[in-house]
């Protein structure tokens, strides 16, 4: 069971979407973790929001696109259902490997992708510019090579596994290696703790 099948699970099992939605935030599994539901409205009521002049605004996305979280996991996991699928059936895996991984970061990190055709970095994570590299599992080292140029302030590793399995790891630019040639190179190592 990958990290993400809980939410396809909770949508089989008649869970509204804000409580899909809320377990994709937080990452929990309510089969797993006992937890006690609070009211909304009891919780309002104690913590009224702060009186603001400011009218609230929608996040969105690159390019101006909505972003819901529970849509965007829904895409994931038929993503890698798809390329499952096409991996049983053909023996090939599906060449997606770069955008599953910006998927990963958006739902597991909070990465804020920028508009398509960007060089430098890939999106923001925690107002810092973030480059995601994806390690596919027809790769069979740890590591990769980025541009040293390029205008990113972190960088976020995600390995795939032969069995659609993610994990990731941010590192600050300040941790990679051969800073003074055109490429500078991360490597996950082996249960280094990533998540």
């Amino acid at each position: 069971m990958s990290d993400w099948d809980f939410l396809h699970d909770m949508h089989n099992e008649g869970y509204s979407s804000e409580r899909i939605a809320d377990a994709a935030a937080c990452g929990y599994n309510p089969w797993e973790v006992n937890f006690i539901e609070i009211d909304r409205e009891w919780v309002d009521s104690q913590f009224p929001a702060p009186a603001t002049d400011q009218p609230k605004k929608t996040f969105k996305s690159r390019d101006g696109f909505p972003y819901s979280t529970l849509e965007q996991a829904e895409i994931f996991h038929n993503l890698i259902e798809c390329a499952t699928r096409h991996f049983e059936n053909t023996g090939r895996y599906l060449q997606i490997w770069g955008e599953l991984g910006e998927i990963y970061a958006e739902i597991k990190f909070g990465l804020c992708r920028h508009g398509s055709h960007k060089e430098g970095s890939d999106g923001t994570i925690a107002g810092k510019l973030v480059e995601v590299k994806t390690i596919s599992p027809e790769k069979t080292n740890a590591h990769v090579l980025v541009k040293s140029q390029g205008n990113f302030e972190q960088l976020l590793i995600v390995r795939i596994d032969e069995g659609f399995q993610f994990s990731g790891k941010l590192f600050n630019r300040s941790e990679l290696k051969g800073g003074s040639g055109k490429f500078l190179r991360g490597q996950l190592k082996d249960g280094a703790g990533y998540a």
